[in-house]
């Protein structure tokens, strides 16, 4: 009796999360979008910036390796699969040290000017 009133209770409430969930979606893709339309000047900066992302993975991917371990191919790694996790690891390494760079940067050019 308890195991009915609490599938009752939660299947709408359920329901409701992915309701929010989908509206929440189509907003967070779809305005972007309907922005992107509108100023197309703002459109081609974001463009630069994806390219950039792009190019700093091949980048990393090239210096990746495709060494497997024994342990990991044991557990279903192969040599692709090895070598985009690489990929993956030295691009965050990049994108992280980066941004160290530039918060640090940033501190010191408004220590400078004040």
């Amino acid at each position: 009796m308890e195991d009915s009133l609490l599938i009752t209770l939660i299947s709408p409430g359920l329901i409701v999360c992915y309701v929010c969930l989908g509206l929440a979606l189509v907003a967070s893709v779809g305005m972007p979008l309907i922005h992107a339309v509108s100023n197309p000047k703002e459109l081609v900066k974001s463009l630069i910036g994806v390219v950039g992302l792009v190019v700093l993975f091949g980048l990393s991917y090239s210096l990746s390796g495709s060494e497997v371990s024994m342990k990991a191919a044991a557990l279903g790694t192969t040599a692709a699969s090895s070598k985009m996790i690489g990929a993956g690891l030295i691009l965050f390494y990049i994108v992280l040290l980066a941004s160290a760079v530039l918060a640090i940067y940033s501190l010191i050019k408004d220590i400078i000017t004040g």
